[in-house]
C-alpha cells in the first residue's frame, strides 16, 4: 500500500499526514485513545511517523486531558 492509498484522517486521530495516519492504521490503532496506550517511542519507531506527527498527536491528547504511555 503506498501513502496516497491512506485517508488523510481517521477517526478521532488529527490529522497527521497520510503516511503517519497509514502507518497508525497498519498498527491497528484508529483513536486517540489507542495512541494513548503507545509511547513516544513506539511512534517513533513506526515507519512514517516522525517528530511532527508526534506534536500533533500529543497536542490532540492533551486536549482532552491525555498523554502518551509510559
Amino acid at each position: 500500500m503506498s501513502t496516497e492509498d491512506g485517508p488523510a484522517q481517521v477517526g478521532d486521530l488529527p490529522a497527521i499526514g497520510r503516511p503517519a495516519t497509514s502507518a497508525l492504521m497498519a498498527a491497528g490503532v484508529t483513536s486517540l485513545a489507542q495512541v494513548a496506550g503507545l509511547s513516544r517511542r513506539e511512534l517513533l519507531a513506526m515507519h512514517g511517523i516522525g517528530p511532527k506527527a508526534v506534536r500533533l498527536l500529543e497536542g490532540a491528547l492533551a486536549e482532552i486531558g491525555s498523554t502518551f504511555a509510559g
